[in-house]
């Protein structure tokens, strides 16, 4: 460190918080590049990425939980649900040329 203490740069850079090291592989070089193709700072867009995501994920989690407490309360009989139509709504997609296939 030419002309500065170590002392200064220790002082000046240090964090109390621990860091992470993360490859840029393709897959994140895309998506980085998706949100901002030439940022100011790699690290800040790496951390606003993490931060997106883990509320996506945590937005995720809230969902299933919601959609399991609402298939316990059908089949509780808390939430009417009329068996019979649904059965006659797959019959009647079943029976229909506009299939739904998800492996295509």
């Amino acid at each position: 460190m030419h002309g500065v203490s170590l002392w200064w740069y220790i002082r000046q850079m240090a964090t109390k918080h621990p860091r992470v090291q993360v490859t840029v592989d393709p897959e994140l070089a895309e998506a980085m590049a998706a949100v901002e193709a030439h940022p100011k700072s790699r690290s800040r867009l790496i951390r606003d990425l993490a931060l997106r995501g883990a509320e996506a994920a945590a937005e995720e989690r809230r969902r299933h939980e919601e959609a399991i407490e609402v298939l316990l309360k059908i089949t509780r009989g808390e939430i009417p649900y009329d068996f019979d139509a649904l059965e006659e709504i797959i019959e009647e997609r079943e029976r229909s040329p506009f299939k739904y296939d998800p492996d295509e």
